[in-house]
């Protein structure tokens, strides 16, 4: 019966060794995974690029997609180039661009050519 308790306490002890040395390491690897896209934002900042995510309306005279600039005060950009990939509501990405000199599409978004666009990796 002693023996049968021992060998229980023994095994039970090495699993719960076992599993929290995979949870240190899982967190370890968050941490990581977020400085590596902390350190890739700041460059990308650094290279012009700026932070923004599509909304997708179907409201009549509303641009059907715009992008919604993250900061402080957020605005809207009516992309007259946006490629077919980019066209999903909630997508976050970093993009460069050029400000049009012509009407706007639409009242809420001041229109502009995408130069460059690159999906955001999440920091979640």
């Amino acid at each position: 019966m002693f023996t049968r308790t021992l060998i229980l306490v023994f095994l039970v002890s090495i699993t719960a060794c076992c599993t929290s040395k995979k949870t240190a390491t899982a967190a370890t690897s968050d941490t990581s995974d977020k400085q590596e896209v902390m350190m890739s934002d700041a460059k990308m900042i650094e290279a012009g690029f700026k932070q923004g995510t599509i909304e997708a309306s179907t409201v009549e005279g509303d641009c059907p997609f715009v992008i919604k600039m993250d900061g402080e005060q957020s605005y809207f950009l009516d992309p007259i180039n946006l490629e077919e990939t980019y066209k999903k509501d909630g997508m976050k990405l970093w993009f460069t661009f050029r400000p049009l000199r012509m009407a706007n599409r639409c009242k809420k978004a001041n229109p502009v050519e995408i130069e460059d666009m690159q999906l955001r990796v999440s920091k979640n």
